[in-house]
């Protein structure tokens, strides 16, 4: 049987080779695949989220944990597109991301990026200087539920609203969140963005919102 605690643990320590091997080991013992993603790889990163949003740890440990994370997600990730003993295929809620047009800052959304893909989300990410034509492109070809935007610069900023604007006057359904060190809810209000975060932690919990799949508080 896989250890999971220990998984847990050592992709909390940033071990991304001993992650990889443990993954690859879970699977030859003919563990599932959802059961590996789950209490291996999603469990842990869950704790790492915590820690991050309670200032326990510091961004150089999440980045570290987001690459084992990867590590393990790599080995996993061919056979979550084939079907398991007649089910459906593993299933994630696609989100959307980049920084916006103009702005070549990407620390704060590759943050974001890694966590949320840590909490199940499947990522694609556009990467820095992203057009509006380009993140509506993207949301339509890979049936995004949610659309990420981030900037840095007062500067840019305001074209999140040119944005938003686009992607409303193109009627694509999608719930478009923004972040980024200048901005504020009332700037996210005021734009008609459908959400705002102030680090990555608690862009995970709205991304979770938003797809209706935040745990509930015990």
């Amino acid at each position: 049987m896989a250890d999971y605690p220990l998984m847990n643990q050592l992709l909390f320590e940033g071990k991304h080779k001993e992650v990889e091997q443990m993954t690859r080991d879970a699977l030859e013992e003919g563990l599932p695949v959802r059961e590996v993603l789950e209490d291996g790889l999603i469990a842990g990163m869950r704790v790492v989220g915590e820690d991050f949003r309670f200032n326990r740890i510091f961004v150089p440990e999440v980045l570290l944990a987001a690459r084992a994370m990867k590590a393990g997600m790599e080995v996993l990730r061919p056979l979550l597109t084939v079907r398991e003993d007649g089910a459906d295929a593993q299933s994630f809620d696609i989100i959307v991301m980049g920084t916006v047009k103009g702005d070549l800052h990407d620390i704060g959304k590759n943050l974001v990026g890694m966590m949320a893909e840590g909490a199940g989300f499947q990522i694609v990410d556009l990467g820095t200087n992203t057009s509006a034509e380009e993140f509506i492109e993207a949301v339509k070809e890979h049936k995004a539920c949610i659309l990420g935007m981030s900037a840095l610069l007062t500067t840019t900023m305001v074209y999140m609203k040119t944005v938003v604007d686009a992607v409303r006057a193109a009627n694509v359904d999608v719930k478009i969140c923004v972040g980024g060190a200048p901005l504020s809810h009332e700037f996210a209000e005021k734009i008609g963005a459908d959400g705002y975060a102030a680090d990555a932690a608690s862009a995970v919990r709205l991304f979770k919102r938003l797809v209706g799949t935040e745990e509930t508080a015990s």
